[in-house]
């Protein structure tokens, strides 16, 4: 476990780690003048567009991050009232109440400032993992929990409020459960996998989800889905069709169908058992209760590490792909979104987070700042808007 943490430490997360470094420090109460950059979303694949928009944001002209709403936006959350919160690497958490942006960091009561995750329970508590335990916000004041009020582990990664009023906490140490009164640890037993490949620890659940029927399903590190239905536990793994052990986001679809996002693994190298390259088996996964079908690096879609998988009102299915931008899958085809200087540019196509809000505008926390989406283009929202 110390090894885990030497690395954790440095790395963050699995698209911090290749996507820039760490937050500048700055005022979280100040405001900086607005940004009106436009950037071309269709990753340069119209030529006239691309000449239109030269030297409008070039590889040349990033911002001042100072100006960001959070350089790393790891979530994008829309509440009850419809307000809007965005989880940042290092300043805590900042709200959009249609009219001024607000922060709340350690310093108002949260537990940690890199948040990971947002959830609403059935009461309008707004709950939030950090990686020094989660923290409860009733509107006015927030209440913290740590190991020492029951949590499996102070790293938190990510949480989840159920229709039955319970809020699972995926940590480093693996899945806690609160039924209204304490934390207590709900233990996940494992799959049979041959030769498992993990990034920090198999304890580690990235993601969680209820279904339509009331079944939780867990993404994990190393050890594929479980699924539970109250009583009993179901495992999908590689052997069932699953692109890669090592989960990092679910999706269920308006269909009921689910699509798994997953990252390549460090894995011995062939015929070189102590030299380790990256494996060749991530990337998006689709099952529609019967079959696994696979996307990777075919159809249109590319990418080793799929993140954030979003549906909009319309059908459309988001995916995030490190370095790669988001992919919009219409049942068809994919189509790539991207910033055109991507390689260059001040985000690196890293999308941490996807939200289409209740007026029906899609928003991406990337490596780099809020952006929302105008048709073919990423519109960079800074502390001063443009927010509409």
């Amino acid at each position: 476990m110390k090894l885990i943490f030497q690395y954790l430490v440095p790395c963050l997360l699995f698209f911090i780690t290749s996507c820039n470094g760490q937050e500048t420090s700055g005022s979280k109460k100040e405001s900086s003048p607005a940004t009106t950059n436009k950037v071309d979303a269709l990753g340069g694949q119209n030529e006239a567009t691309d000449k239109l928009f030269e030297g409008v944001f070039s590889q040349h002209a990033s911002p001042d991050p100072a100006t960001q709403v959070g350089e790393y936006l790891r979530e994008v959350f829309e509440d009850k009232d419809g307000n809007l919160w965005f989880g940042t690497l290092a300043y805590g958490v900042a709200r959009y109440d249609g009219t001024s942006l607000t922060y709340f960091t350690t310093e108002d009561g949260l537990a940690g400032n890199q948040i990971n995750d947002i959830t609403e329970d059935k009461e309008g508590n707004l709950w939030f993992s950090t990686t020094s335990g989660v923290s409860k916000y009733d509107g006015e004041s927030f209440t913290s929990f740590t190991v020492e009020q029951g949590l499996s582990h102070n790293s938190t990664w990510s949480i989840m409020a159920d229709s039955q009023g319970a809020v699972w906490v995926g940590t480093m140490g693996g899945v806690s459960r609160y039924d209204g009164t304490v934390f207590y640890d709900f233990l996940l037993p494992e799959p049979e996998i041959d030769n498992v490949s993990y990034v920090f620890s198999t304890e580690l659940v990235w993601c969680m989800i209820e279904d339509r029927n009331g079944n939780v399903w867990f993404g994990r590190d190393g050890l594929g889905v479980t699924k539970y239905d109250g009583k009993t536990f179901t495992h999908y793994t590689r052997k069932d069709g699953l692109s890669n052990n090592n989960i990092l986001s679910i999706l269920e679809d308006s269909q009921g169908h689910f699509w798994f996002g997953s990252r390549h693994t460090r894995i011995p190298e062939e015929g070189n058992p102590n030299s380790f390259v990256d494996s060749t088996d991530a990337g998006l996964t689709h099952y529609d209760g019967k079959t696994f079908t696979t996307f990777m690096n075919t159809d249109g879609l590319h990418g080793k590490i799929i993140g954030p998988i979003y549906e909009d009102r319309s059908g459309n299915i988001w995916i995030a792909s490190m370095h790669y931008g988001a992919f919009r899958y219409d049942g068809k085809t994919f189509t790539n979104f991207k910033e055109r200087y991507g390689a260059v540019g001040f985000t690196n196509n890293c999308i941490q987070s996807i939200l289409e809000d209740k007026a029906g505008q899609l928003w991406f926390g990337f490596s780099g700042g809020l952006f929302r989406l105008e048709g073919s283009y990423f519109v960079n929202v800074t502390k001063e808007g443009p927010w509409q």
